[in-house]
């Protein structure tokens, strides 16, 4: 991984099929291996959250899946030095084929609430999540321009 700031800036998808199973992955590094999680990442400097979202579930599982919305901020200091923060988006799945990211993840699946719930190695923000479901989605605003001024080459708002 490359050198970072001292202020992180990531994503996660909390990806349902048609039957309501979650996708989740395994990483094979990090606090989260061996640990159902979210697919996840940071954002590259040339791209919006929300792109960053779709890119990151699509390069560790193959699955293409359509935005609904933010659905809340995990945000936590490090060591009291490096500020970490992710954005979690609600998406559904547009296909179920998985093709996993080797050199990242160790296993990437479909699995319903209830099992998660009951499997030890479900992670802690998964177990949160499917307890303290999210109210509504805020939606992604696009097509916006604030001005040629800004210079933006993508502008989205989330609402």
């Amino acid at each position: 991984m490359s050198k970072r700031s001292n202020i992180w800036l990531g994503v996660a998808g909390l990806v349902k099929d048609s039957n309501g199973r979650w996708l989740v992955v395994k990483k094979k590094y990090s606090g989260l291996k061996g640990l159902w999680s979210l697919p996840a990442g940071f954002v590259k400097q040339d791209e919006t959250v929300d792109q960053a979202v779709l890119r990151e579930i699509k390069e560790e599982t193959g699955v293409d899946a359509t935005l609904i919305g933010l659905i809340g901020v995990r945000t936590g200091v490090i060591r009291e030095e490096i500020s970490d923060n992710m954005l979690i988006f609600l998406l559904q799945a547009d296909d179920t084929a998985i093709s996993i990211q080797e050199e990242e993840l160790s296993d990437a699946r479909f699995i319903s609430e209830e099992e998660l719930l009951k499997d030890p190695t479900s992670s802690l923000l998964i177990k949160y999540l499917i307890e303290n479901p999210p109210n509504k989605p805020m939606n992604v605003v696009k097509g916006l321009n604030p001005g040629d001024q800004f210079q933006y080459t993508t502008y989205h708002f989330i609402k």
